[in-house]
């Protein structure tokens, strides 16, 4: 089920919401947890018993690690759901580079995500970060959330483990959360898959040319980031509207100045979690240089790797690596190590989106003028024409103008005003993401692939 659908708004939501304030507070996540589970089985039946497995291995593994911290017994408890993650995501592209035969087994929805987190919680109790949890249903709670289930961000236990146990909801916590569903939902909807429209054209294109590739690749950088992003902001809203207080995934990464400042502002935590449990554990930067370069290969090659079993993401994540590096003995200045950043997010995308390495050549190839192309052709603008406004729109929009703007309006405005305005947009935005969703046009996020 996609929180960018006709059945998820305006059935399931609903259902869900007026179950959770119907049963008494002690009851409040078993009912998340069944909600959560029809969730993920409305579209993944068959993958729930590894769902439940997962959990029941995680729940049973931390209350082992805490009596017995050993590091025998953490390698144990992480091996299952490694295992299963290498077996469900990996298995073809190890077949592949033997030239085996290969089993086309099917990715379960999210299991890059819900991995990550049982992973961290184990190490957590393994460090005495953090308290077992003893309670299964809570624990299966964590796991199964549905708002950040099938696609992040990734939820530490950390972050939540004392609203599991008790929460609070305010009347501002449930403003904030819808209003930062519903905008979620407007930079999923009517502008991912409206910007989707124009990669897809790309790819279809019968006169391509250098501008084609252009349009091309900087409407896939602002897909990916405003499918990514606007799903982060609804798990966050969706996740203030139960009481839980999800920690910011992105950061207006475009106005990055550094491949560095980038990461720390691009999918947080995924950056954080490789920072600190695998970064630092191996040695960090407090180590012998020759280590601290192995370290930075190891992590980013992971990064790149867990997005998907294919070389060009191997290739991505060494890419920033390679940038790092540089970044530690290069200094540009500030104007132009921002276009440097912005010209190498884009080419990273390119790389990031193609199907195979010999594709993503040819897109390079195209960008740079090498393929014998047009520099424009009838059709490039015809489509620089059509998709103007939406990509203006993605532009400013992935930069902190249109909140600082809302802001200047709510200053200005007496409170009741301002409350009617923001009411009357967030209606008038939902109505519209209905329009558009109400054709049956199939808009997956992105992000569910990995």
């Amino acid at each position: 089920m996609l929180f960018s659908s006709i059945p998820f708004l305006y059935y399931f939501l609903p259902v869900t919401v007026l179950l959770y304030w119907a049963v008494p507070k002690r009851a409040k996540n078993a009912s998340l947890l069944l909600c959560s589970l029809f969730f993920y089985g409305w579209g993944e039946p068959k993958y729930l018993l590894l769902m439940a497995l997962t959990i029941l291995w995680g729940y049973l593994s931390g209350l082992l690690l805490e009596r017995k911290p050993t590091k025998w017994a953490m390698l144990l408890s992480a091996a299952a759901p490694i295992a299963a993650l290498l077996y469900f995501k990996y298995t073809d592209f190890f077949l592949g580079m033997f030239s085996l035969p290969l089993q086309h087994i099917a990715l379960p929805i999210g299991i890059s995500f819900y991995t990550f987190q049982i992973l961290s919680y184990l190490a957590d109790v393994y460090r005495k970060d953090a308290k077992a949890q003893k309670n299964f249903i809570n624990f299966a709670a964590y796991v199964s959330l549905f708002p950040q289930l099938v696609a992040g961000p990734i939820v530490r236990y950390q972050t939540i483990a004392d609203e599991l146990d008790s929460r609070s909801v305010s009347q501002e916590d449930v403003i904030y959360g819808i209003q930062r569903f519903l905008i979620g939902l407007g930079k999923k909807v009517l502008i991912a898959n409206v910007l989707g429209e124009l990669t897809a054209a790309y790819r279809a294109a019968v006169e391509p040319s250098v501008l084609f590739a252009w349009l091309y690749a900087v409407a896939y950088a602002m897909q990916i980031y405003f499918d990514f992003s606007g799903y982060s902001d609804m798990a966050i809203g969706l996740g203030r509207v139960f009481g839980f207080h999800f920690l910011e995934n992105f950061n207006y990464p475009f106005l990055s100045a550094s491949a560095t400042e980038f990461w720390r502002r691009w999918h947080m935590s995924l950056g954080t979690w490789f920072r600190d449990y695998v970064y630092i554990p191996l040695g960090g930067s407090r180590c012998s240089r020759i280590k601290w370069l192995r370290n930075i290969l190891v992590v980013w090659a992971l990064t790149g790797f867990w997005h998907g079993a294919a070389w060009n993401f191997i290739l991505w994540g060494l890419l920033f690596a390679a940038l790092l590096l540089m970044e530690k003995y290069v200094k540009l200045p500030k104007g132009i190590s921002h276009v440097y950043l912005l010209l190498v997010v884009i080419f990273s995308f390119v790389l990031f989106g193609a199907s195979d390495l010999r594709q993503f050549g040819a897109d390079f190839a195209a960008l740079l003028g090498l393929r014998g192309l047009p520099a424009a052709s009838t059709e490039s603008l015809y489509y620089l024409r059509s998709f103007a406004v939406p990509l203006l729109v993605g532009i400013l929009g992935s930069t902190p103008l249109p909140k600082q703007l809302a802001g200047k309006l709510e200053n200005k405005l007496p409170v009741p005003a301002w409350n009617i305005l923001r009411t009357t947009a967030l209606l008038i935005l939902l109505v519209l993401c209905t329009a558009y969703l109400a054709d049956g046009s199939f808009n997956p996020f992105l992000y569910f692939r990995f």
